[in-house]
């Protein structure tokens, strides 16, 4: 039998962090493949990392039509997403994703980092799960 791990992080001790999910169609690969090799060192100047990218690969269950791709970004605050996404110095960058993408899905969401999911308690899921 294995031992159980006690959860003992309080929901106050871990800083919550802000992500920015997109899923998408590949339209213009080009386009996105410019987009994409810039963000690299574009998102952290803004407080950005790039956490997941992937493709699809089966859609389980869910409403949401399912969309080719999918990326996951940590922003260190909700500020540093806006700052990346209204910054007139990125003029240039944004439409490369749009045109280059279709179908897109961009959300954005309150969390905390679980790379270490014992470090995550009961109270700090709950959290999250409270409207």
């Amino acid at each position: 039998m294995k031992p159980e791990r006690a959860l003992t992080m309080s929901a106050n001790s871990q800083k919550e962090k802000f992500y920015a999910l997109n899923m998408f169609d590949v339209v213009d690969l080009e386009k996105y493949l410019a987009y994409f090799s810039r963000l690299p060192e574009a998102a952290p100047q803004y407080g950005g990392r790039m956490v997941a990218f992937g493709r699809f690969r089966d859609n389980v269950a869910g409403d949401v039509a399912p969309r080719q791709v999918l990326f996951l970004v940590e922003w260190e605050s909700e500020e540093a997403f806006i700052s990346f996404r209204d910054d007139p110095a990125l003029a240039d960058l944004h439409p490369l994703r749009e045109s280059g993408a279709a179908s897109y899905v961009w959300q954005t969401f309150d969390g905390l980092d679980m790379s270490d999911p014992a470090d995550v308690s009961l109270d700090d899921v709950l959290a999250v799960l409270k409207p």
